[in-house]
């Protein structure tokens, strides 16, 4: 089965995604420009996953290649005509070959389009560049018209050392589990067991859950949403949407310090600490502690 890589959160600013971010306890990197005119600053974590909130650099560039079939910038540009600026987007999956990923895709009858191939340069501490290049393979279910998901295959990184950045005041060191909504989840088991590449779905009384290598992904009915989190569905649409993240933390108390200290509000559910959806991150975050 594959991997959750990375949950993509359209922001409206960075600045204003970082403020909030980083009140809550995460070290973000660097703002980083894509080519085709979408910029992200990302939030990376000891388990290899990570956050990328995503924001608009240069509209022109966005909608010029989104015309052309660039399948990242049509997604991300169609999620916000339909839903603002902010929100929670897109999963991305870790891949060694992007290429056999788009061909299972297209024989499932769920690709999105053509694969996407870009490179950018990355400045490392002791200032000498590199340069990291990708591949994506698109999925997309049409019934599903607010959420998409995608493989990432990484030809070519920058030997850079990350670790500072994965450490976090508020103690968070992965992605548990990420949390989708549907009327009727099992609609869309056949698509996601293709994504996640398992054939095994465990249908129960809140909704599906379908299991990553290193994670899971719950999509619950409106009201296993409204048991489980605390959360009200975003939409009465039909579809999948993504509503929120659940991290594993050393210590549930100190997040919730940090919380109080920025005027975020929390509530404990089931033992774990949910916060309200607020704007600069896209999604409600709850917070479980592990044993590490």
């Amino acid at each position: 089965m594959r991997a959750l890589d990375h949950c993509v959160l359209p922001v409206r600013e960075l600045a204003d995604a970082r403020t909030h971010l980083e009140a809550l306890g995460f070290t973000l990197a660097a703002d980083a420009r894509h080519p085709f005119g979408t910029e992200n600053a990302c939030v990376f974590f000891e388990d290899g996953t990570y956050l990328e909130p995503l924001a608009i650099a240069q509209r022109e560039d966005c909608e010029a290649t989104a015309q052309k079939g660039n399948q990242f910038t049509l997604r991300d540009q169609t999620f916000r005509f339909r839903n603002g600026d902010e929100g929670f987007s897109a999963i991305a999956m870790a891949t060694d070959d992007a290429d056999s990923d788009h061909k299972a895709f297209v024989a499932a009858g769920i690709s999105a389009g053509r694969k996407l191939r870009f490179s950018r340069k990355f400045k490392k501490p002791d200032g000498v560049s590199e340069t990291a290049r990708f591949k994506l393979a698109f999925a997309h279910d049409p019934r599903s018209p607010d959420s998409f998901a995608f493989c990432v295959e990484r030809v070519a990184m920058p030997t850079t050392d990350i670790s500072a950045l994965t450490k976090h005041r508020n103690g968070v060191t992965g992605i548990v589990e990420v949390i989708g909504s549907e009327q009727n989840p099992t609609d869309f088991q056949y698509s996601l067991q293709e994504i996640f590449q398992n054939r095994e779905t465990h249908a129960h009384s809140f909704g599906m859950s379908i299991e990553a290598s290193n994670c899971g992904l719950d999509v619950l009915t409106p009201e296993g949403l409204k048991v489980r989190f605390g959360h009200e569905r975003k939409s009465l649409e039909r579809g999948i949407w993504y509503e929120g993240i659940v991290f594993g933390c050393r210590d549930v108390d100190s997040v919730k310090a940090m919380m109080d200290e920025a005027g975020v509000q929390s509530r404990t559910i089931n033992r774990m600490l949910v916060t309200d959806r607020m704007g600069g991150s896209g999604a409600f975050f709850a917070f479980m502690e592990q044993e590490l």
